[in-house]
């Protein structure tokens, strides 16, 4: 008995051990989530501000008539197609990296035409890689916070790749923070842009315009031409879009990460206390024992 008492104590010692190691990482993980949240959210108006001017730059091209080109709208016959599958390097995240890859082989079955991946994260490289999927091109080692920079030369490198002929389409695989315990793995289209609508709150679309006798679709004057204003914003725009996703994929891991260190916590704490009552009930279970042999060994003396 007193061995197994002594093993229960062992495991409630190594158990807390456990838990302040899963306490200490739902901490860091919250404080990054924090800062990477307040960087998605302080991106998103960028982004949608940049789409609402491509948009009006080329609805006023349509307007008059003239058909803006540029090559990373070039939509052409798809012969081969690319999927970035963004995941995290490292586990203990609870489902994220099987939920992303899940989505990222569910996706890839149904794909008939030939397509390779750019993998973003060990863990889906080391996935892929095990099973023979065309790998192009890796990143790994990414760190906890995103750097412009890191995202810029990913997207020139989709850039290059698009307009060199290499990939006639590429797609986006990522995890799109929701909050805290909500991420969607998603799969979205990258190259070619789709050619963005003027959003319906732009000056074309007001109502006024159309009260005062103006045109419903405002003339604007760009300095320089559209075609170089598109040559400059386009590329800025891919590198938004593959930045964001970027974003998006921490933001979901270190949440993903959160709940699950916190869940991890919880169960070592109802653990700690059933192995606690176990040990109440083996330490009361010895002093009966212990009770019932000195009252024997008395009355054995009384008796003799």
């Amino acid at each position: 008995m007193g061995q197994s008492m002594r093993d229960i104590k062992r495991r409630i010692r190594s158990v807390k051990n456990t838990q302040q190691i899963t306490k200490a990482m739902e901490m860091v993980a919250a404080a990054k989530l924090r800062r990477v949240q307040g960087q998605v959210l302080a991106g998103r108006p960028f982004a949608e501000k940049l789409q609402e001017v491509l948009g009006r730059l080329l609805s006023s091209a349509a307007a008059a008539k003239r058909r803006v080109e540029h090559p990373l709208l070039a939509a052409r016959p798809v012969n081969k197609v690319c999927y970035v599958v963004i995941a995290a390097d490292r586990g203990l995240a609870g489902g994220y990296n099987a939920n992303l890859i899940r989505k990222a082989t569910e996706t890839l079955s149904a794909e008939e035409r030939e397509y390779e991946l750019i993998v973003v994260g060990r863990r889906v490289r080391d996935f892929f890689a095990k099973r023979n999927y065309p790998i192009y091109d890796e990143y790994t080692q990414i760190g906890d916070e995103i750097d412009f920079a890191e995202a810029k030369e990913l997207a020139r490198r989709l850039m290059d790749a698009f307009k060199e002929g290499e990939f006639d389409e590429i797609y986006l695989v990522y995890s799109a923070f929701v909050n805290v315990s909500v991420h969607r793995p998603t799969v979205t289209r990258l190259l070619p842009l789709a050619r963005p609508e003027a959003s319906a709150d732009s000056d074309a679309a007001k109502p006024n315009a159309a009260e005062s006798g103006e045109s419903e679709e405002m003339e604007y004057i760009y300095e320089p031409n559209a075609s170089t204003l598109l040559g400059i914003l386009l590329p800025r725009f891919v590198e938004t879009l593959v930045y964001r996703a970027l974003m998006e994929a921490k933001a979901s891991e270190h949440g993903a990460r959160m709940v699950a260190m916190r869940n991890a916590s919880d169960n070592a704490e109802e653990l700690i206390e059933g192995l606690t009552l176990s040990f109440n009930r083996a330490r009361q279970a010895s002093i009966t024992t212990e009770l019932a042999e000195i009252v024997g060994g008395a009355n054995a003396l009384i008796s003799g």
